[in-house]
């Protein structure tokens, strides 16, 4: 079994940064694509952003392109995603998550997820 846990969430003001990163324990995400998606209040959840094992092919949402980055470390077990230009849009409820899968946008594909951390943007 793989546990996720997800840390770096925050307030912080419009045009702010932060880095939200994720650690796996239990055994190693070896094989997993690791994805960060995100829940604003009264929405559905949506993907954010993936990163697939082996050559690390990162894809965005076209909302976060150009201002999330997300990288992994797999020597540490942990996915980051670094989030520049924040935006108030931007707030919502965090969670990463992990599929053996290549369809890394559709969220019901995920075995494996954190229990998520808030990002609060303020304008």
């Amino acid at each position: 079994q793989v546990q996720l846990v997800e840390s770096g969430g925050g307030l912080v003001q419009a045009g702010g940064s932060l880095r939200l990163s994720c650690g796996a324990s239990g055994r190693t995400f070896s094989g997993y694509t690791m994805g960060w998606f995100r829940q604003a209040p009264g929405k559905d959840r949506e993907f954010v952003a993936a990163i697939t094992w082996g050559a690390g092919i990162p894809h965005y949402t076209d909302s976060v392109k150009g201002r999330f980055t997300i990288s992994r470390d797999n020597a540490k077990n942990t996915v980051y995603l670094r989030m520049n230009s924040l935006k108030p849009e931007d707030t919502a409820v965090y969670y990463c998550a992990a599929t053996m899968t290549s369809y890394y946008r559709d969220s019901t594909l995920y075995g494996y997820w954190g229990q998520g951390t808030q990002v609060t943007v303020s304008s």
